[in-house]
């Protein structure tokens, strides 16, 4: 039902709560099957809980892609139940680990998609994960200033950050 409301919306293909990638760098929705892809050949690497997963996937894609667990977890069940992954209780957590037959699927997978969906996305990226990547490590270190330093360190970064968006405008200004 949603994806009728967005296409009926015109927001088919961009969805605002972390799920989906388009392989630009950008968010969107991903193809039938790239999730199936993406969770074998994640789990190829090596086994992981549901979660563990969500975040080697957004960790992949330097966080563009951040499937949500109402996508992940049922798939992870579809996979298990075609014999593609096995799972174990371990510390309370269920973890999969990907099957001979899985394995294979995942090789194939990726050789007819020219690559796994984070490597396809680097290569059609134009430096987009690298500019959100920076900004959330940007991100990150200025609320560690706001939470633990002291005010005139908190002000120092807030000049820090002034000055750094008036540069970006100068840089545009001079094209």
């Amino acid at each position: 039902m949603r994806d009728f409301r967005e296409q009926a919306r015109g927001h088919r293909g961009h969805r605002h709560d972390g799920e989906g990638w388009d392989g630009r760098g950008r968010r969107g929705r991903m193809q039938r099957g790239d999730i199936r892809t993406a969770l074998l050949a994640i789990l190829a690497e090596e086994p992981g809980h549901g979660y563990d997963v969500i975040q080697r996937l957004e960790e992949k894609t330097s966080g563009a892609w951040r499937p949500s667990p109402g996508s992940v977890y049922p798939t992870l069940q579809l996979l298990e139940d075609e014999g593609q992954l096995r799972s174990a209780e371990r510390n309370g957590k269920r973890v999969y680990e990907i099957t001979e037959q899985g394995r294979e699927e995942a090789t194939r997978r990726v050789e007819e998609a020219g690559g796994t969906p984070w490597e396809i996305a680097d290569r059609n990226d134009s430096g987009v994960g690298e500019f959100r990547n920076a900004v959330r490590q940007l991100l990150v270190a200025s609320k560690q200033v706001s939470a633990s330093g002291n005010p005139a360190q908190v002000e120092r970064m807030l000049e820090i950050l002034r000055r750094a968006r008036k540069e970006i405008y100068t840089m545009l200004a001079e094209d």
